[in-house]
């Protein structure tokens, strides 16, 4: 019938798809967009529409605030062991073991000497990435070195704190590490030596409660989560809502808490002044 019509021909046309390997973009949880990866990377994994800092791998932080090839590592060596015998859906070896084998480090922190615009100091540089840069013995047992070491050879200390808290794993023997680390920096600062902290997104808990915060200039990333407690704890808690910004950088530099934030592309320029202040102005 001249309704129907005659039944038409069709040719499908296969579009072969061109294969985009995964991880080249990635999406900014700050403002949305969507970045080439390289681009990121490229500006110290800072996003390059709003600023937000993502995670900065150990190895540029190293970069970041040394002079080319001059930091020698200290205390590798020092590994964790499983003191409490932890048991769980995963034991804490596996954890450590994972960990490890994902990073290509045996901590949480890496410590050693350097130079910084030819200055002989001490640097310290946490990872989130490693179990949340909680802090365990081997840790605290690291920063008390790297502390102890410059104060012989007196050094400066730079430290990037990064931290969830206490390594739940060891229990008491992480809490330790609040008061041994501060007692080697109340020597180092008798000694008339400068430490300066770099406090990145987050820390909290226990380092924060002890040498993240006990420098001769407190600088912290931009909206870095710095305290003790969450936010959601303390609101909880206290049944009220807490003021905006809380807890962030900006917050606490508005309450005296933190002296400078600084962006990452200046870092390093913000803390050499400071180190030569602090140093040249100490003789």
């Amino acid at each position: 019938m001249a309704l129907f019509g005659k039944k038409q021909n069709y040719t499908t046309i296969q579009v072969k798809k061109r294969d985009v390997p995964d991880g080249l973009w990635i999406k900014c949880p700050a403002c949305g967009e969507i970045i080439y990866k390289e681009e990121v990377s490229d500006n110290l994994e800072v996003c390059p529409k709003c600023g937000h800092h993502f995670n900065l791998p150990r190895d540029k932080r190293i970069a970041l605030l040394s002079d080319k090839d001059s930091f020698e590592e200290w205390a590798e060596s020092i590994t964790s062991k499983d003191i409490l015998g932890f048991t769980g859906r995963q034991s804490y070896i596996d954890k450590l073991e994972a960990n490890q084998n994902k990073s290509g480090y045996s901590d949480a922190v890496s410590v050693g000497g350097c130079k910084l615009a030819d200055r002989e100091i001490g640097l310290g540089v946490m990872d989130f990435s490693f179990l949340g840069a909680s802090m365990g013995s081997v840790v605290g047992e690291r920063i008390t070195y790297l502390i102890e070491r410059c104060t012989s050879e007196r050094r400066p200390v730079i430290l990037v704190c990064a931290s969830g808290g206490a390594r739940m794993y060891e229990g008491l023997f992480s809490l330790m590490q609040m008061a041994k680390t501060s007692a080697a920096l109340a020597r180092h600062a008798d000694a008339g030596l400068a430490y300066i902290p770099i406090l990145t997104h987050p820390t909290m808990a226990g380092v924060m409660a002890s040498f993240a915060t006990l420098g001769d200039v407190i600088i912290a990333e931009p909206e870095a989560l710095i305290g003790f407690a969450g936010p959601r704890v303390i609101k909880e808690t206290i049944q009220q809502d807490l003021p905006e910004g809380f807890q962030r950088s900006e917050f606490l530099q508005n309450h005296g808490l933190i002296d400078m934030v600084v962006p990452r592309n200046e870092l390093r320029e913000r803390v050499t002044l400071t180190l030569s202040y602090l140093c040249d102005n100490s003789k």
